[in-house]
């Protein structure tokens, strides 16, 4: 049997444990496993015993393409997903024109996105209060057909195409997703809450960059979750919390799983290490994003939650603005600057260094949530997500050992900005490989071409088991 290509001294997880093999793969999957194997004709890459990941994917994207292309494209977007060891993104529906509220949308945006990702990539539906009021909920199970992997609803605004939802609307919403059997995501920050104190911290003279954390309060999200909550125990619907940011969301998660009630969420990397106080003083509106940075309390429950299955899985919410023109604009204040960062090229290298590296979170769990649970949850899995045979070969390898600095002017997004500018790390991602072919090395940098990632629909629907530990 011939062989297309021969990963030589991958170390693979097998639980928390690291095992020594040889990857043999063929046509883009993985078709066997050896040690000391004879390759042929086969191309041979030495992953000199670095520890290699099942691909990882970030779940949470916003790469606005088509239609606001001055923040970011498919192809910045998905190279430096690519640099950052993530070798699959879901696209969010909202920041495109147009938004992906039906089908047609839908291939509106594949189509405009053809030839352009470094990397594989899937969709997330949409639905909004305008959808609701018009009377076209039908949108729901004919995006699900063609393949979308799960449904968001905004609670605050967001893109002028995508209206934010009032209450009933967004139980409305719960109703027609719950039929699909697929998840519902929500924004969870209550609107009134934030608009008040935001308009009131402003006619108070605020203008320091922590007043963007106190106006959209922590307990904003807290009275987000528990309607979530409630509308799910209604409505049968699997509620999914998006970038969660608080120890009250994680433990109003964690009593929701207790009982029983279809819950998960995610997390991201900046809510596990940054502060609001300290790191939006530092990087004023770079560092301003919705929901807002919180407290180091905060910070430490959340690990909690990822190492106790509160907690699901990360992601990013990667959304950069342009800088000149909608972060630091003349005249822009904290107030007016938008709020958005850059974050699919930090993630592996953030939950290596301070999860895996300081013994925050062990090698399975750590598995779990980059690579297998998200590709679970959103019906991608076995096809990703693992190291098994059958499965794509998507590869992250990491050097544990390499210590390096972040530096933002050597991030591939188009705008360059990071919160996580000059952060110290131990380990870097060597090499990023889709299906067999490696779109990014850390000697060469972004080598895949645009256009060789693929759109993958939904392959199944699944649910995660709702385990907690103690």
């Amino acid at each position: 049997m011939s062989y297309e290509l021969v990963i030589r001294n991958a170390s693979i997880p097998q639980g928390d444990r690291q095992v020594l093999t040889d990857i043999l793969v063929d046509k883009g999957v993985i078709v066997g496993f050896a040690r000391d194997f004879e390759p042929g004709d086969a191309e041979v890459i030495d992953a000199k015993g670095m520890l290699v990941l099942p691909g990882v994917i970030d779940s949470h994207t916003h790469f606005n393409d088509p239609g606001f292309t001055h923040r970011e494209d498919f192809v910045t977007g998905t190279s430096s997903a690519a640099a950052g060891g993530v070798t699959m993104i879901v696209d969010m529906p909202c920041c495109s024109v147009p938004s992906v509220r039906s089908v047609d949308n839908l291939h509106s945006k594949l189509n405009a996105l053809e030839g352009k990702g470094i990397i594989d990539y899937a969709m997330w539906g949409g639905v909004t209060g305008e959808d609701v009021r018009n009377d076209v909920l039908n949108i729901v199970k004919e995006q699900a057909a063609e393949g979308v992997v799960a449904f968001k609803v905004y609670m605050t605004p967001s893109v002028p195409t995508y209206p934010r939802v009032t209450d009933p609307e967004m139980l409305e919403a719960f109703y027609a997703v719950a039929e699909t059997g697929m998840p519902i995501g929500i924004h969870a920050e209550n609107f009134a809450i934030c608009d008040f104190y935001t308009n009131k911290l402003k006619k108070e003279g605020r203008t320091d960059y922590p007043a963007w954390a106190e106006a959209r309060k922590i307990l904003a999200e807290k009275a987000a979750i528990q309607l979530g909550i409630s509308f799910s125990e209604e409505s049968g619907a699997r509620l999914h919390i998006v970038h969660m940011s608080t120890a009250a969301g994680n433990g109003l998660i964690k009593a929701a799983k207790l009982k029983g009630v279809k819950v998960t969420a995610e997390t991201c990397p900046h809510y596990l290490t940054l502060n609001a106080v300290d790191a939006m003083t530092e990087f004023e509106a770079f560092a301003k994003i919705a929901p807002p940075l919180r407290r180091p309390e905060d910070n430490e429950s959340l690990w909690q939650g990822l190492v106790d299955g509160t907690i699901d899985f990360m992601a990013t919410d990667h959304a950069p603005y342009e800088i000149a023109t909608e972060k630091d604009a003349p005249g822009m204040d904290v107030w007016t600057s938008f709020p958005g960062i850059p974050g699919v090229e930090t993630l592996v290298p953030i939950m290596i260094s301070e999860g895996y590296n300081k013994g925050r979170l062990s090698l399975s769990r750590l598995v779990e949530l980059l690579c297998t649970n998200p590709a679970v949850h959103y019906g991608l899995y076995p096809k990703k997500g693992a190291i098994e045979i059958g499965t794509d070969a998507d590869f992250t390898i990491v050097d544990l050992e390499k210590e390096w600095t972040l530096d933002k002017d050597q991030m591939h997004c188009k705008p360059k900005y990071t919160p996580f500018h000059g952060m110290k790390l131990k380990g870097k991602v060597d090499k990023t490989i889709v299906r067999g072919t490696v779109v990014y090395d850390d000697e060469l940098g972004v080598v895949g071409k645009p256009g060789y990632g693929e759109f993958v629909k939904r392959q199944t629907i699944s649910e995660l088991p709702r385990l907690l530990k103690y």
